[in-house]
């Protein structure tokens, strides 16, 4: 990603600095504040019910009615979930009358977790293939063949 449209300096600019493609370069003075912000974050989305949230929004904004609905959980209780997910900056509101409806902040919090999904699914795979081995090494086909046992006459 370039400068941006106004040169090293100005929004581009900084809209640039803070892309991911800076996101591995850290500060010398010890941990960067992005970690914490990330561990916010992450803390924030260590819940199922914050991650079907999330995914259900993907689809776009819903009342916080129409949403507890669908989950099949009170409005108070995903009320509750919102104002978390909301204070940690996954999702916003928005008031139209006396409804309330949320989106996500920045879609791209649905590609790390999808990203995340991926990795989980992956490591599953590896160890379904290391239990599936293990087993079939302890079969007895998998089993070198024995010595013929000897025939009485």
């Amino acid at each position: 990603m370039g400068p941006g449209p106004f040169g090293t300096h100005g929004p581009g600019a900084r809209a640039a600095r803070h892309s991911c493609e800076y996101a591995h370069m850290s500060h010398p003075a010890g941990m960067d504040r992005i970690y914490e912000l990330q561990a916010d974050v992450l803390k924030t989305l260590a819940s199922p019910r914050r991650l079907e949230i999330l995914h259900r929004l993907a689809e776009g904004p819903l009342e916080v009615g129409r949403l507890a609905e669908q989950l099949g959980i009170s409005q108070p209780n995903a009320s509750q979930h919102l104002a978390v997910m909301r204070a940690a900056g996954v999702v916003e509101a928005e008031r139209d009358g006396r409804e309330v409806r949320y989106r996500l902040a920045d879609p791209d919090v649905l590609v790390a977790c999808e990203t995340m999904r991926c990795v989980l699914l992956r490591r599953l795979d590896r160890l379904a293939d290391l239990s599936e081995r293990s087993s079939t090494a302890g079969a007895p086909e998998a089993r070198p063949p024995l010595a013929p046992a000897p025939v009485n006459v």
